[in-house]
């Protein structure tokens, strides 16, 4: 409970200033477990913490936001709840069935509605496993409104194409700079897309949630990191890490869940070594590196040199441990 009780200790020093914060009422039903896991980066950087739940599924938390933030909700399990959008002085209502995560409404500042409004316009898109349709309607809305801040929002938050990342790069300039604060174009800036005739992408650092702890920001300019992302269930997983073992030790292993089965999780890395490394990616605007990535299949790998550019994004183990022994023989002679 020490997430718990920092994260109301966090409200109550908001709760002083809420001339200066933000409000969300929730009122969920079929919440499971007494907490909902809250992460924005907000004023004083990335809040990564828990409130609690009554019985009826109530909760409230405030945060700090000068400049519009993408907030995201989960429930005790990991499950994504809602995002919502956020600045100092909203009051937003969440309501809903939380096993029901598509039906889950946001009231309180027009983006927001703006958002559902799209979202109820396109569930069949959102519910296709080809996100493509999808994909399509993002780009339609955001060449016909350079001017509405949702164009930002669901370029960060729910486009998936960025197999041309030139054009990536294109939509998001397109945007006028009044509907495209750096507060939430930040995911991709930070990882911005490359100029033409670059097949991969640059990634400075990747946001994920460390198993049973907190999020935490990944920088990726120390060295050389092989990012293994998988899903269940992982065949041979022992012989998978026997492999990348062999690999020197200034090679860094990121090992990351893509899926949101935490349950199935917890079983596969139970035989795991103690100082194996474990990650996981539940979605969002949170892990839009891992989106860069151009994910097709799962096990997926990528292996990124010590400036952050990804030398390889593959569905090869052998391939993507080839590009990091080379690296790394270069760093290290």
């Amino acid at each position: 409970m020490k997430q718990i009780s920092f994260f109301l200790l966090l409200m109550a020093i908001l709760t002083s200033c809420s001339s200066g914060s933000f409000k969300i009422d929730g009122n969920l039903t079929n919440l499971k477990g007494s907490t909902v896991k809250v992460i924005f980066s907000g004023d004083s950087g990335v809040v990564d913490g828990w409130t609690s739940v009554d019985k009826k599924g109530h909760f409230t938390l405030e945060g700090q936001a000068s400049q519009p933030v993408l907030v995201s909700l989960y429930d005790s399990r990991g499950n994504p709840l809602v995002t919502l959008v956020a600045v100092n002085g909203d009051h937003l209502k969440v309501k809903g069935d939380a096993g029901k995560a598509m039906g889950v409404k946001v009231k309180g500042n027009r983006l927001n509605e703006d958002w559902q409004l799209f979202r109820d316009e396109h569930a069949a898109f959102y519910t296709d496993p080809n996100s493509s349709r999808l994909d399509a309607a993002i780009e339609k809305y955001v060449r016909e409104h350079p001017d509405d801040m949702l164009s930002t929002v669901l370029l960060v938050a729910d486009y998936s194409n960025y197999d041309d990342r030139d054009k990536v790069d294109r939509m998001l300039k397109g945007i006028n700079s009044e509907a495209r604060p750096e507060s939430l174009a930040r995911p991709l800036l930070d990882n911005r897309v490359p100029g033409k005739n670059s097949r991969l992408p640059r990634l400075m650092s990747l946001k994920l949630i460390k198993h049973n702890g907190d999020f935490e920001e990944i920088k990726l300019t120390d060295g050389i990191d092989l990012i293994s992302l998988w899903a269940s269930p992982q065949n041979d997983r022992k012989m998978l890490i026997d492999k990348i073992q062999t690999l020197a030790e200034s090679v860094r292993v990121i090992d990351v869940l893509a899926e949101s089965d935490t349950l199935r999780w917890h079983k596969t890395i139970a035989d795991d070594p103690e100082s194996w490394p474990h990650y996981w990616a539940p979605g969002g605007p949170l892990e839009q590196g891992i989106q860069l990535l151009g994910i097709t299949s799962m096990p997926w790998y990528a292996v990124v040199d010590s400036t952050g550019m990804v030398t390889y994004s593959g569905p090869s183990l052998k391939d993507a441990m080839s590009k990091a022994a080379v690296k790394n023989a270069r760093v290290n002679p």
